[in-house]
């Protein structure tokens, strides 16, 4: 060995480019784990903090992201009051027993052409062998607001 070293090229890498998570993915991963260390270290108030936590990340996205979040988390709040609304990976969530029901990620969360509300496994949305968990949002409008109301009463159980 001569003593100077190289480094190698990442595994499946053509041009020497990384292909691993991206700088958006990153971000969200120091989220949650922020979320996860807060969380341990809540009291009695761990609700009211959550939900103001939820409203500050919503006032942090742009304009039409923002709007589009207000109302959902207008319609969750009312359509499923069981609720509770926390931070997910940034994003607002809310959790029934502490797991994620549903979850909405801004368009500017990970460079995509829209907003999305997304459901996960805890949401009661079963249909056959085949059901959609996740809603593209573009705009708001009365029967959106509907349907949204309906998926997450029926997503609370």
């Amino acid at each position: 060995m001569s003593g100077t070293r190289t480094t190698a090229k990442k595994a499946g890498s053509t041009d020497g480019a990384y292909d691993g998570f991206t700088e958006e993915e990153r971000d969200a991963m120091k989220s949650r784990a922020k979320e996860l260390k807060a969380t341990s270290r809540r009291g009695p108030r761990a609700a009211a903090d959550a939900e103001a936590e939820v409203l500050a990340k919503i006032a942090e996205m742009a304009e039409a992201d923002r709007a589009l979040a207000e109302r959902v988390h207008a319609v969750v709040r009312s359509a499923a009051p069981g609720l509770a609304p926390k931070l997910w990976y940034g994003m607002p969530a809310y959790a029934r027993d502490g797991k994620v029901v549903c979850f909405f990620q801004s368009a500017q969360k990970f460079k995509s052409r829209y907003a999305t509300l997304g459901f996960n496994d805890p949401a009661l949305l079963d249909d056959g062998t085949m059901w959609p968990t996740a809603f593209a949002l573009t705009e708001w409008t009365p029967a959106g607001e509907e349907r949204i109301a309906a998926l997450v009463a029926q997503a609370a159980g």
